[in-house]
């Protein structure tokens, strides 16, 4: 007996989901609507632009490969105006592609053909990460310049603005503010499975000092520690 869906809480996620293969956006409306998510399908990047115009969401799912724009081009130009969390859809493996997506700024990757479950997974640690925490008390607190992060929470703050993180930059500020002014390896940096090529870390720094770094070429807070990895000049 299939499982009856689950009634839509009303702060229940809207998700968007991309892709022009019909038979996926219809698999994966299906799918979510069951378990609880609102649900938006496009065929295309320029239909995705048109929903995107009236409608708010919590997290797009969005396939690489498509006809006219694909969605690499589409990410790029949405990071330019929005901080929508985005999880990729490709056929696409190579790790090349994954390096350009993590350049983009999207919060994670999969690769057709996949378990439906794993996306639902997936977006739901997205969401956790990504939705403003309820305030409750600092814990551990590490403080450079203007910033503030909270390595319990994994929550970067500029003052009172709270500056969104990527699951990956939100793990390496963990492990920099653990070793704060101490250098980190490469190779630390990788997390789970250190066959995560040394080059993604890369380019997680570069994206994290775009976001704290007044000049992200000079940086103050987040350093190149010479031939072994990175640190972080936290104060006191």
């Amino acid at each position: 007996m299939n499982a009856a869906p689950v009634p839509l809480a009303d702060d229940a996620a809207h998700v968007l989901v991309v892709d022009d293969d019909r038979r996926l956006r219809d698999l994966l409306s299906a799918y979510l609507s069951k378990h609880g998510h609102r649900v938006t399908v496009a065929a295309s990047a320029s239909e995705a632009r048109a929903f995107l115009v009236s409608l708010s969401f919590d997290i797009i799912v969005l396939d690489v490969m498509m006809p006219g724009e694909n969605g690499f081009s589409f990410a790029e130009s949405l990071r330019r105006r929005s901080d929508v969390p985005i999880v990729m859809l490709t056929a696409r493996s190579e790790a090349s592609d994954r390096v350009r997506g993590l350049e983009l700024g999207v919060d994670d990757y999969l690769t057709k053909p996949f378990e439906p479950r794993e996306l639902l997974l997936r977006i739901g640690s997205v969401l956790r990460r990504t939705r403003a925490p309820a305030p409750k008390a600092e814990g551990a607190v590490t403080r450079f310049g203007p910033f503030t992060f909270s390595i319990e929470r994994g929550e970067l703050r500029n003052g009172v603005e709270v500056i969104r993180l990527t699951e990956r930059e939100r793990d390496i500020l963990r492990l920099l503010c653990a070793s704060a002014g101490a250098s980190v390896t490469r190779e630390a940096l990788c997390g789970a499975g250190a066959a995560a090529q040394e080059r993604t870390v890369d380019v997680q720094i570069n994206r994290l000092r775009r976001k704290i770094e007044v000049d992200p070429a000079n940086p103050v807070y987040l350093q190149t520690a010479r031939g072994s990895g990175y640190r972080l000049l936290a104060d006191g």
